[in-house]
């Protein structure tokens, strides 16, 4: 998709599609209260043309509601598509970016492939701020999951203008739709890695993906599997490997910013299995073909990196994914083993399928061993968290406030819903072995918080945040502004930390 920036009155902007945001104004309340729909936009050709069905009571402004006008009289466009947000006060950058990715989804059956977006009028949200938060909608919302039908058609919009105001600076405009362009692209990017199936995605796969991106971008990267893992130690990560005929991968990107040798180096660690059957413990049957989405956190540290390399920001960043598959073969690992991880802890395996939580923890220690002097990881870790949480938010854990005050305020520009969650002493003594150091799972209980306890012992003093996405990474049902499947979450969220430094 070309994203491309216009300033010309409305009247003129030739497209197939318009769209024009539109928001609730009725501010009384009570059974007689009627929604009072209103465009945002002060131009008058739009308004007229579309008076008669705002006055009807057909279009509410409903949040995603839309309406479709065909030949507009006054416009040079062929349709005028309305997009409701809701009330008025819902008007922020994540209305519009939500918005965007409606009128795209609403042109890509219509066979509409050309759409022109009309950024609100409003002097609490900048020009600058819709363009960018536009410009990521639109291509989030143009993903679609079916890769591999055969009968599979390109639906994609070719061109998206955003329209912004004429008195706009224009230069500051282009800056934010290409700053949008490529964090809409960057989250494609780990949403293309989590669609793709056990057989086309192996640990290798990956690594063959991660390195392609980096040489494009411009990152330093390795990619290493089995003798360096066995070199480095990391007995937590190959216990999961070992009953795989798939090789594991570790990779590892750098982003150096010219000049830049002083300061914070930040670590981002992703859980990476490729697939997860459970290992010897087994997972049911049902629901397990979604188990390719295990590798969602590497995806979404994938993404970020591909982020920061294009938009540069001062700071040096080392990204961590430590990949394989969790199979049960005769080789693989046995509940009551006992493994020795990178940093010389031992763990007692309890279930090989709290597997995400070991290879993590070599990935932390690695990335320390590398230097890096903030920890952030993320992971498709428990089914805990979605229980806690539903799929509403992902769940959040830091051993620092510092850290994590600068990832809630990442929260304001991504959009993203994180909800923090509790560490304590009584959670770790839930997960202290007989055996060994500690164990691998503390029980049922409070399943979510012993997984960041297991991880934050192995992130230690250094400043550690935890992203348990579970919920998240995969949309059961589409939505008006994005497709079922994989959702890409946190790469936003990952990005605006790291930028935050």
């Amino acid at each position: 998709m070309n994203a491309k920036l216009s300033l010309a009155p409305l009247t003129q902007v030739e497209t197939e599609l318009l769209a024009v945001l539109a928001a609730d104004t009725q501010t009384e309340k009570g059974p007689d209260a009627k929604p009072q729909p209103e465009l945002l936009t002060m131009d008058g050709a739009v308004t007229s043309a579309a008076a008669a069905v705002l006055a009807s009571g057909e279009f509410k402004a409903g949040v995603n509601e839309t309406l479709l006008l065909h030949a507009p009289a006054g416009l040079a466009a062929k349709r005028l598509l309305l997009i409701g947000i809701g009330k008025q006060s819902r008007l922020n950058a994540h209305a519009v970016r939500n918005a965007a990715g409606v009128a795209v989804r609403a042109a890509k059956p219509r066979g509409i492939r050309d759409v022109a977006f009309v950024t609100p009028d409003s002097l609490e949200l900048p020009s600058t701020r819709s363009a960018r938060a536009a410009a990521e909608g639109a291509f989030i919302g143009d993903f679609d999951p079916d890769t591999y039908r055969t009968d599979r058609k390109d639906l994609s919009v070719q061109t998206f203008t955003v329209i912004g105001p004429e008195s706009a600076d224009q230069s500051a405009l282009e800056a934010a739709l290409n700053e949008g362009s490529i964090i809409g692209e960057s989250q494609n990017f780990a949403r293309t890695l989590v669609n793709e199936p056990g057989n086309k995605l192996t640990p290798t796969m990956l690594g063959r993906r991660a390195s392609a991106m980096a040489i494009e971008t411009g990152l330093k990267f390795t990619i290493s599997s089995t003798d360096v893992i066995k070199e480095l130690k990391m007995g937590a990560f190959w216990s999961v490997s070992q009953g795989s005929e798939e090789p594991p991968a570790l990779i590892v990107l750098r982003y150096e910013p010219e000049g830049v040798t002083e300061g914070p180096v930040l670590g981002l660690v992703g859980k990476g299995i490729t697939f997860d059957t459970g290992g010897i413990s087994l997972k049911p049957a049902d629901n397990m073909e979604k188990m390719k989405y295990d590798m969602a956190g590497a995806a979404a540290m994938l993404g970020a990196m591909r982020a920061i390399a294009l938009l540069k920001p001062r700071v040096r960043v080392i990204c961590v994914v430590c990949s394989a598959e969790n199979m049960p073969d005769g080789k693989a690992q046995k509940p009551g083993d006992v493994q020795t991880a990178m940093s010389g802890k031992t763990i007692e395996i309890i279930n090989t399928d709290a597997e995400g939580r070991l290879v993590l923890a070599d990935g932390l220690a690695y990335a320390k061993k590398l230097g890096c002097t903030h920890l952030i990881d993320a992971a498709t870790l428990t089914g805990a968290c979605v229980v806690a949480l539903g799929m509403v938010n992902a769940g959040a854990f830091s051993n620092d406030e510092t850290s994590f005050t600068r990832f809630n305020q990442a929260l304001e520009t991504s959009g993203e819903k994180f909800w923090r969650l509790p560490l304590g002493d009584e959670y770790a003594d839930m997960i202290k072995s007989d055996i060994a150091d500690i164990k691998n799972t503390g029980g049922r209980w409070g399943g979510a918080i012993t997984a960041a306890e297991f991880l934050k012992a192995f992130a230690e003093d250094t400043p550690w945040i935890h992203l348990d996405i579970a919920g998240m990474a995969w949309i059961e049902d589409s939505r008006p502004y994005i497709a079922k499947g994989p959702s890409g979450i946190a790469v936003r969220s990952i990005l605006e930390w790291a930028r935050s430094y």
